[in-house]
């Protein structure tokens, strides 16, 4: 049986692994972005360590994956960063608020991916700038299949890899609905949720990044198989058209 984990990388689990030094292999099979390309980009860090993605929707609100957050653990935001083992010179956050969706429940089986949206107010105001900015959320429901879109990140460049310190980008397609629950089962709200295919895709650590289409941020990257990037089981993202209004209620509607 295959076992589904959510994307995030721990950083206790992988305490000994020297980082890659390759910039041509990916978030899995990509490419190493444009330096500040994506300036919306941020790293969530526990301890000064990696955890997961997340993007800048204001200039004091990221949106970021529930399950990134086990409930006391404390965790920075770093905006602006490309390379991690660079990231001083990046500007350093703490989270005042951390704010899941009330439906979110870890411990809700088989559900538990349901939901899987959190936002992030915190403690400053970001300066806004050519290295640092916020990312448009959708304005309507449903994607079509086949989009162009593409998923970023910090996380592993393989199943059992290290992860990269430098911003990785991969391009996706948007799956069917359909078929997205055909491969998922119960796992997969079709509501809730959006599926990709593509040559690369998310893996472990990238947890909470975007799934842009055009110059909109349509999901958060939730799922997957234990096996990044599994061509039967594709990666799995919270569809943010679906909680609009409570974003909108909880940042003041930004």
């Amino acid at each position: 049986m295959t076992i589904i984990i959510s994307l995030l990388l721990l950083a206790s689990l992988l305490p000994h692994l020297t980082f890659t030094a390759h910039v041509n292999v990916g978030i899995v099979n990509g490419n190493e972005v444009r330096p500040h390309s994506r300036p919306y980009m941020v790293s969530i860090q526990e301890c000064g360590d990696h955890i997961c993605g997340g993007f800048l929707i204001s200039d004091q609100f990221v949106l970021t994956a529930a399950h990134c957050w086990k409930g006391r653990n404390i965790l920075m935001v770093v905006v602006g960063a490309h390379d991690l083992r660079d990231s001083k010179s990046s500007d350093h956050i703490r989270v005042k608020s951390y704010i899941p969706h009330p439906k979110y429940s870890p411990t809700n089986k088989p559900h538990h991916h349901d939901a899987d949206i959190m936002l992030l107010k915190l403690e400053k105001k970001v300066n806004l700038n050519n290295k640092v900015g916020v990312i448009p959320l959708p304005k309507k429901g449903e994607v079509t299949p086949d989009t162009a879109c593409s998923v970023a990140g910090w996380g592993r460049l393989m199943t059992d890899g290290s992860r990269s310190d430098l911003l990785m980008e991969a391009k996706v397609s948007v799956m069917n609905n359909t078929e997205c629950r055909n491969r998922w089962g119960a796992l997969y709200s079709v509501s809730q949720m959006i599926c990709v295919y593509g040559h690369g895709g998310s893996c472990f650590g990238d947890s909470g990044g975007p799934l842009v289409c055009g110059n909109t941020t349509v999901g958060i990257t939730s799922f997957g198989a234990q096996h990044c990037n599994s061509p039967a089981l594709p990666n799995v993202y919270t569809k943010i058209s679906a909680y609009i209004q409570w974003i909108r209620t909880v940042t003041g509607n930004v």
